[in-house]
């Protein structure tokens, strides 16, 4: 090859580098890599060690929110060490520093939370008092509001941290995102789900993103991965987090659903506590299939109301 491969940047842990393997092969078939090919060649694959994924007995809310998964790697974005990095779409803060930008989305795994557990089948039936293993402010506050005698213990770490916390006994269940789940061939695993309409996922949830610099967003090679569907859901339930201020003290769920031009969505965001929940559903009918601006709209809409139904209530202050 006359030309140097894309250098991905992602973090360094087992979902991660199995995800981004996943876009890697992507990426290396847009830049014309054949079924015998070393994608490599194409498109390099550069693990990166986040300060999120180092420090693991704490609340991310505690140690500085979403944006620890992704400093380092934006920082490498920026500098010109990697060409574009793959991310977790729920992972990413509501805004992007200066310069870089959400360029990609392929196609949406399954976004809901999954239930897994030895003691019962779905949440609803988990006994009086039980142990719910969780690092999310959002999961947190949608089981309590369901269920608010339960212990939420603070389970954060890997997908095998986390499922070795369980069968140790430290947790009666725990919700994980079935996406990653499945990405790591462990969907057996899931006991239940829970409803995205009754309890929506984190914006973005399920989706992978290809984030670039913004001189770079229209390459061909980016254009290739794209799926318009995907994208123009996540443009609606990303305007409601952004709407939302959402962070990781900030219960927000987000699920928008495609019919054709016809665009859903259900915003909710609850109190820490799961004791009150404000919610507005809404719909918009885009111009074509690349409106994601009327998409944003809409989760902006949706967004600003519950914003102003819950008001500061909603933002977890301890």
């Amino acid at each position: 090859m006359s030309r140097q491969p894309i250098r991905i940047g992602a973090r360094g842990s087992k979902l991660s580098l199995a995800q981004s393997g996943l876009m890697q092969a992507r990426i290396a078939a847009a830049l014309g890599a054949g079924p015998g090919d070393d994608v490599a060649d194409f498109a390099e694959l550069i693990p990166i060690v986040t300060s999120g994924d180092r420090i693991q007995d704490r609340r991310l809310m505690e140690i500085g929110g979403k944006g620890l998964f992704t400093k380092e790697i934006e920082e490498a974005l920026l500098d010109g060490r990697i060409d574009c990095a793959i991310h977790s779409l729920k992972d990413m803060p509501a805004e992007l520093p200066p310069g870089l930008v959400l360029a990609a989305t392929p196609e949406r795994e399954d976004p809901r939370d999954a239930f897994i557990s030895h003691v019962c089948e779905r949440l609803e039936d988990l006994p009086e008092g039980a142990r719910l293993g969780t690092a999310s402010l959002r999961r947190q506050a949608q089981a309590l509001h369901v269920r608010p005698d339960l212990e939420v213990v603070m389970l954060r770490g890997n997908v095998d941290t986390r499922l070795a916390k369980l069968e140790r006994g430290e947790a009666d269940a725990i919700l994980l995102a079935q996406s990653g789940l499945n990405r790591l061939g462990l969907g057996h695993l899931t006991k239940s789900w829970l409803d995205p309409v009754a309890a929506p996922p984190a914006p973005g949830q399920g989706a992978l993103v290809i984030e670039t610099r913004a001189e770079d967003v229209d390459l061909p090679w980016l254009q290739a991965v794209r799926c318009r569907t995907t994208t123009l859901a996540v443009a609606a339930e990303r305007g409601a987090l952004f709407a939302l201020e959402g962070s990781c003290r900030t219960a927000v769920g987000a699920h928008a659903r495609l019919d054709g031009l016809n665009l859903r969505l259900i915003v909710e965001a609850l109190t820490p506590d799961g004791a009150r929940r404000f919610r507005r559903e809404g719909e918009a009918v885009l111009a074509h299939d690349a409106d994601t601006a009327a998409a944003r709209a809409l989760g902006l809409e949706l967004g600003a109301a519950v914003r102003a139904d819950g008001g500061d209530a909603l933002i977890l202050t301890d």
